[in-house]
């Protein structure tokens, strides 16, 4: 290949750029690229390389940014087996276009530089496109990550991610505004509660969560994380001859009886309970769904997960109206894939979980955290954020009734609906990376300590 290069160098110094051809195809070579790869020695830094394979990805004529492949190549210096590089629209990893790439194949003793006009995974969504051989060892990309690197599939396939700096001053940020974030304290720690050596209990907020009749676990999963989590107190509210489990489950948690209808607006009537969660373990029932438009009618904050998402399946519409009339700000829907279906039916159906939960977002006028391996949180304004950190290990019962009471307890001290969600889920994460294989659901509160004071040391 360097030999082409070498062939055509007469015109490229007399013109400041030649069309060469790659494959049969024609592609443009700037000055700027040959004089790049000298200045980085291309051939020394892959010299460590067993097989290195460079996909880059550029428009037909190969000018856009090809200029500082061997300048970004150079800079990654990695022993890895393979790499796949990205512009700055899309995100490459090794594609099987074998009757091109095998002819560009054929410099540099066994290692290659592939020029190819695929798009084998979207960096807009994680998607991948065609047939992708093997992930890779090293994936590099320019001034930011893509939502491809983080959400799947497509964050299986990047390896280790390299962000490269290429001269985009920071400033263009002012002007592109970016609504997608990868969720981190960096996100939200500015609104983040933290208390003072005058601050009480009752500064922090008041949690009303209910528990069911048969599944008890799931609220008082939730009521513990909510105290974990910083809420000043934490009431549990279920039926009068369930006190004793729920009483049982933490002498921090307060525990109040439910028996006639008009108990619950009692207890919502409190003006200190400043935040409800509903639906883990409620069962789906006309009486759930009349608690959750009660929460909402009376102004609380509210979270709703599993039953309290699934009970509005016939009639979406009713909820969607109860958020509007509450306010912005006022829900954080927390459905896994199947809830969100029967909440939100066919809505973007194939899309990624990027486009379906800034849909769902939009239709309901609330926070929408889509969970999954790649947990999206959106905001109705159109911001979203993707958890990258949260394990495997989470794939357990009783993780998500963690999160929902993590969302309520960071509500019920008054950070904003999207902070809070966004950073329930990166606290959910945190402590199950720490906490690593055989964690179970009671465990990601115990961890939770350790992860708030580092969090605390950081800010």
């Amino acid at each position: 290949m360097q030999h082409l290069f070498q062939a055509a160098r007469p015109e490229i110094e007399a013109k400041g750029e030649a069309e060469v051809l790659l494959a049969g195809r024609p592609f443009t070579i700037k000055k700027q690229f040959l004089e790049d790869i000298e200045a980085t020695r291309l051939e020394e830094a892959i010299a460590g390389l067993r097989k290195a394979l460079l996909v880059f990805h550029a428009p037909r004529d190969a000018t856009v940014g090809i200029e500082n492949a061997g300048r970004i190549f150079a800079a990654a210096k990695h022993p890895k087996s393979f790499v796949s590089l990205d512009d700055a629209d899309h995100l490459l990893t090794r594609h099987e276009d074998a009757t091109y790439v095998a002819e560009v194949l054929a410099g540099w003793a066994g290692r290659y530089l592939g020029l190819t006009e695929e798009e084998p995974l979207k960096a807009a969504s994680g998607t991948v496109v065609g047939d992708v051989i093997a992930p890779a060892d090293l994936t590099v990309t320019f001034f930011r990550k893509k939502p491809g690197h983080l959400l799947l599939p497509g964050r299986t396939y990047c390896g280790e991610l390299l962000v490269a700096d290429i001269g985009i001053p920071e400033t263009v940020l002012r002007d592109i505004r970016p609504g997608c974030f990868e969720n981190g304290p960096d996100l939200w720690a500015a609104c983040y509660p933290r208390r003072g050596p005058q601050d009480h209990k009752y500064q922090f907020g008041h949690a009303l969560l209910v528990g069911g009749d048969t599944m008890t676990g799931a609220a008082r999963l939730a009521s513990r994380a909510a105290l974990r989590v910083g809420a000043g107190l934490v009431t549990l509210a279920c039926a009068e001859k369930l006190l004793p489990i729920y009483a049982l489950a933490s002498p921090s948690v307060i525990t109040a009886p439910l028996g006639e209808r008009g108990d619950f607006r009692a207890l919502l009537a409190d003006h200190r309970k400043n935040a409800v969660l509903l639906g883990p373990g409620n069962g789906i029932s006309h009486q759930t769904r009349g608690r959750v438009l009660a929460a909402l009618a009376a102004g609380k904050r509210t979270v709703l997960d599993a039953d309290a998402l699934s009970g509005f399946e016939s009639d979406p519409a009713a909820l969607f109206d109860a958020i509007a009339q509450a306010g912005a700000g006022a829900a954080v829907l927390t459905p896994h894939d199947g809830e969100f279906t029967r909440l939100f039916g066919d809505l973007n159906s194939g899309a990624d979980r990027l486009t379906r939960a800034r849909a769902g977002a939009e239709a309901s006028g609330a926070v929408v955290v889509l969970k999954g391996g790649d947990t999206v949180i959106a905001d109705a304004d159109g911001r979203a954020a993707i958890n990258a950190n949260a394990p495997p290990d989470l794939a357990t019962a009783g993780t998500g009734d963690v999160l929902a009471g993590l969302v309520v307890g960071l509500l019920a001290q008054g950070m904003p609906a999207f902070e809070a969600a966004a950073a329930a889920c990166w606290l959910h994460g945190e402590a199950a990376a720490r906490l690593g294989p055989g964690l179970i659901s009671e465990d990601l509160s115990e961890a939770l300590p350790a992860v708030l004071a580092d969090l605390k040391g950081a800010g």
